[in-house]
Order: C-alpha cells, then sequence, then structure tokens
C-alpha cells in the first residue's frame, strides 16, 4: 500500500495526517476550519484516496496557519507515499463543473513545485472562510509534494461553486496521475530520476 503519515508541531499548529492513495475515498477531517473539511472531503472521495486529518491550530489568530500547514503535511504525505515512483503515470488532468463554475487542473510529478493559479477568488468569503486561502493551500501542497500545479478557472460567480470544482478537478488530476502502469519501466522520465 502506498501510503504515508506526517505529524507536524509547531507554536501555531498541530497536525497528524495520513493519506492512502490506493484508497476508497474515506475522509476523516477535523481541523477546526469547517470548510476545509469540506473540500478535504470532496478531494478523497473524488480521487479515491483514504485520508485522516486532525488539526487544531492558532484559530483565535486566523484560518491561515491550519489551513497552510495542512496542505504542507499532505503535501510532504504525497511524496512520501510515492516513493521512489517508479511506475508512475506522472500526468495527470482534469476539467471538472460545478454549476455555474468550471476548474481546469493539470498536474505533473515531476519533482519541480510550482503552481499557476488562474481563479477569481482574491477577496472573496464562502462563509467566514477567507477564500484566498484556497491558493495558500495550493502553493503549500505543490510545494511540498514536489509538484506542478496548474488551476485555472475560465468562469464562475458563486465562490463556493469555484472553490469546489478546484478541489474535485485538484482529486481527479492526481488520482490519474499517481496511477501506476505496468508498461512503465522504472520512472516515467527521460533523465531517469523524478
Amino acid at each position: 500500500m502506498r501510503k504515508a503519515q506526517i505529524d507536524r508541531k509547531t507554536k501555531e499548529t498541530d497536525i497528524r495526517l495520513s493519506l492512502e492513495l490506493d484508497g476508497q475515498g474515506r475522509c476523516e477531517g477535523a481541523t477546526g476550519v469547517g470548510f476545509l473539511d469540506h473540500m478535504l472531503d470532496l478531494f478523497s472521495r473524488h480521487g479515491l484516496f483514504n485520508l485522516k486529518v486532525s488539526a487544531k491550530g492558532d484559530r483565535a489568530v486566523d484560518d491561515h496557519h491550519t489551513v497552510e500547514d495542512v496542505g504542507i503535511c499532505l503535501g510532504q504525505a504525497l511524496k512520501e507515499a510515492l516513493g521512489d515512483k517508479k511506475g508512475l503515470v506522472r500526468f495527470g488532468d482534469a476539467s471538472v463543473p460545478m454549476q455555474d463554475a468550471l476548474a481546469n487542473v493539470a498536474v505533473d510529478i515531476g519533482g519541480r513545485p510550482a503552481l499557476v493559479f488562474n481563479a477569481p477568488l482574491a477577496n472573496r468569503k464562502i462563509g467566514d472562510f477567507d477564500a484566498s486561502l484556497v491558493e495558500e493551500f495550493l502553493e503549500a501542497l505543490s510545494t511540498h509534494a514536489a509538484i506542478n500545479l496548474h488551476v485555472n478557472v475560465p468562469y464562475g460567480t458563486n465562490t463556493h461553486h469555484i472553490a469546489e470544482a478546484i478541489f474535485k478537478a485538484l482529486a481527479q488530476a492526481l488520482s490519474k496521475a499517481v496511477r501506476l502502469d505496468e508498461r512503465i519501466k522504472g520512472v516515467p522520465s527521460t533523465k531517469g530520476v523524478l
């Protein structure tokens, strides 16, 4: 089983996260940030990943540290669970509609962290959740997983729908990219390393 467990404790957060790549889409999320728990549940369900997250953070300040650090832990868990990356498909993409919104996400598990984020979420709120934290979460994920992640939302008016489409598309794209293909010998790179 390709799985990992990450524990992260700082003065701002205390997080325990486990990820199983070849799962059934089960999520147990308790971050204290309701909207983040909802997005992690979508991510697990639509990527068929098993995910457990327990997080405590300095939410009296705001949700930023908790959201970012959960992204860091998920990125670290993804990187660890992928192991030597032999037989890995490596690339994945998905286009997911959510009512008025459409999200296009492409992923390369190539060892080069980068986030390209084009989505109309700045200066918006989803309930009491700062929607700009979606980008912060994805930045932390891509950096610590060492993946190239492109998120493009060409249209959408409802902020909740935009964020939900992004997380569903991310799940679908990663699900494709982390698959193993028996035809691939070694790592899928002309350099011989990822």
